[in-house]
């Protein structure tokens, strides 16, 4: 029976030859295969041979054939398979011999180059040496590779792995031997790279993982400031001549708003809302400018913030009890009875500061009870009192209704590594106070510049889109002409650029910025602040999970929000849960977790019954 050998797939294999038609043959492998071989995939054609060890032997064979002892003996010209075979083993080549050489020269690419079928050229020399060289080098990379992946499978981190972690994490070259060898690590030991190296504590923990990953992503350069030149208080300004008081969170460092109320001798009341106005302690071209024009916002998440300016320059500018600082003041006049504004007056000044209210304390003082008897006890009460009076009034000017207080907001506090989730109803009389005087002061200077014709960023809202623009539009939802972020200077871009418009119009020197400026300001600002937004949420719902484990949680009640998709009650969390009934929204029912994936941040949820009693 006739058998040949031939190329398949890049691989030799042999057969015996059933039929053959024209340029092709129906061959039968050893094991019963058939397959339809071209004649122009034929190497070799013999008969006699036992098929089932032939290719075994030759491969056998080619194993103990040194392929540079070949090169150095073939000559420099094109050269058939077979024809090397009579040379190397000096005598006409059985075809298994044949075969071996071919396999031999096949596996030796850098020996030697195709030419066709079954034919060969050896490789010159400087190229041979070039690829033995780059061959040698592979072999010495992947030697490397294999020490780095066993230090990291016995819990240490290679030094030269350690200062590029980030990298590797988050923009990893693939080709690179650090990526190779933490990725070889990872894959013998089953994990995830991220997961091997918190478990040798390369990591801290998935906390860690997402704060670099946030940090590579929007603050490549990194999250401190390094040398920033001093900021320089300004000069004469006049003194305000009422103290303000502060309400804010005990953790709040950017203080950015005041108030003071002062009863004047024709009977009317005068009411300041002071702005901290860090843009009269840098100018524009100051690196601290550029700084806050990079990142746009400060970085809210729990556990932590990157601020937007840097600390020395916060404790310079911020309305810090105690102090005596420069302000950008609006003042209300009011009629004492209606509390109807009967002037408006905006200055640049500064302002003392007696009090930072914190708003842990000044709940057990301004709450429904107090309003309802007309008498808040303790420190500034008859102020916070008109000033209350006073927010009721704006919001119901502007159109607002009241908020429903059933609605929760939930702050995060983590300390050594537990969290605590707070709950604090929406709409109550402090919320109510600051957000009201907030709204009326943006109101107030962005229709100013608008007037004066300064270019400024507006926050304009048209049914429910929300645009950062530099034409000033109404805010739908707030009711107000004009909206321009100005209040939080410490904190936004936005607000530092306008507040740098006002200040130019309260000085009467040119404005700061162009409007094609701002413009670009504007919509860099919103992706960013979306971005941070997210941010915040991935970790505030990375902390509900690790609550949930913190507590040893099994199961809670939730309200139907649509679909699978529910809310749990007492954690600001909406997952989606599997088995529930058919429900409407709302519905309540009893939700058990799963074992939480603080990687993922994903916790499973499945019915599991009514709520509890």
């Amino acid at each position: 029976m006739k058998q040949v050998l031939f190329e398949e797939d890049g691989a030799f294999r042999v057969g015996t030859i059933l039929s053959e038609a024209g340029a092709a043959f129906q061959v039968e492998a050893a094991h019963g295969k058939r397959s339809k071989v071209k004649a122009n995939a034929v190497l070799l054609r013999f008969d006699g041979q036992a098929l089932a060890v032939f290719m075994p032997e030759a491969q056998s064979r080619a194993e103990a054939i040194d392929p540079k002892f070949l090169w150095e003996v073939c000559g420099p010209t094109e050269f058939g398979f077979a024809e090397l075979a009579a040379d190397y083993y000096g005598h006409a080549p059985s075809p298994v011999e044949s075969t071996a050489v071919a396999v031999a020269l096949h596996a030796s690419p850098m020996y030697f180059y195709r030419r066709g079928k079954g034919r060969y050229q050896a490789a010159p020399e400087e190229n041979l040496k070039a690829a033995l060289a780059g061959l040698e080098k592979k072999r010495r990379q992947q030697e490397q590779v294999d020490a780095w992946a066993a230090k990291i499978g016995e819990g240490h981190l290679p030094p030269e792995i350690a200062g590029k972690l980030d990298t590797l994490l988050f923009e990893p070259d693939k080709m690179s031997l650090e990526w190779r060898a933490l990725d070889q690590a990872a894959t013998a030991a089953g994990l995830a790279p991220p997961r091997l190296l918190a478990k040798i504590g390369a990591l801290d923990g998935p906390e860690e993982f997402f704060l670099r990953r946030f940090a590579c992503e929007l603050f490549p350069q990194g999250t401190g400031f390094g040398i920033v030149p001093a900021v320089t208080p300004p000069g004469e300004l006049p003194v305000a001549s009422a103290p303000a008081f502060s309400i804010d969170d005990h953790e709040t460092t950017e203080i950015d708003d005041a108030f003071s109320v002062e009863r004047l001798a024709d009977g009317n009341v005068r009411v300041g809302i002071h702005i901290a106005a860090p843009a009269l302690f840098f100018g524009r071209e100051h690196r601290l400018e550029s700084l806050a024009r990079e990142r746009l916002s400060t970085v809210y998440f729990p556990g932590g913030k990157i601020t937007m300016l840097p600390e020395g320059a916060i404790a310079e500018a911020t309305l810090a009890e105690g102090k005596t600082v420069p302000a950008a003041s609006l003042y209300l006049d009011l009629a004492p009875d209606t509390l109807e504004i009967v002037a408006t007056t905006s200055r640049l000044e500064r302002v003392a500061i007696a009090t930072n209210l914190r708003i842990a304390e000044l709940e057990t003082r301004l709450h429904a009870d107090s309003l309802a008897a007309g008498q808040v006890e303790g420190s500034h009460g008859d102020d916070l009192l008109l000033l209350w009076r006073l927010a009721r009034s704006l919001r119901t000017v502007r159109g607002a209704a009241e908020e429903r207080g059933e609605k929760l907001d939930y702050t995060f506090r983590v300390r050594d590594g537990r969290v605590a989730i707070e709950p604090r109803r929406r709409g109550t009389p402090i919320d109510v106070l600051v957000s009201e005087l907030m709204i009326h002061v943006n109101s107030s200077w962005g229709r100013m510049l608008a007037e004066a014709g300064i270019p400024a960023i507006y926050r304009n809202q048209v049914g429910i889109k929300t645009r950062m623009e530099t034409v000033p539009g109404k805010h739908d939802w707030l009711g107000v002409s004009h909206y321009a972020w100005s209040s939080s200077p410490l904190r936004r871009f936005s607000d530092l650029a306008n507040q740098r418009q006002l200040v130019s119009l309260l000085s009467g020197t040119e404005p700061a910025y162009s409007k094609d400026e701002l413009g670009a300001a504007a919509r860099d600002f919103e992706t960013a602040y979306e971005a941070y937004a997210e941010h915040q949420r991935h970790l505030e719902r990375y902390w509900c999970l690790r609550y949930v484990v913190q507590e040893g949680m099994e199961a809670v009640d939730a309200s139907i929000v649509r679909d699978e998709l529910v809310r749990l009650e007492g954690i600001p969390l909406v997952c989606r849960a599997t088995g529930l009934p058919p429900s409407s929204a709302g519905d309540r029912v009893r939700i058990a977790f799963g074992e939480p994936d603080l990687w993922e941040v994903n916790l499973p949820c499945r019915y599991a019954g009514k709520p509890a009693a």
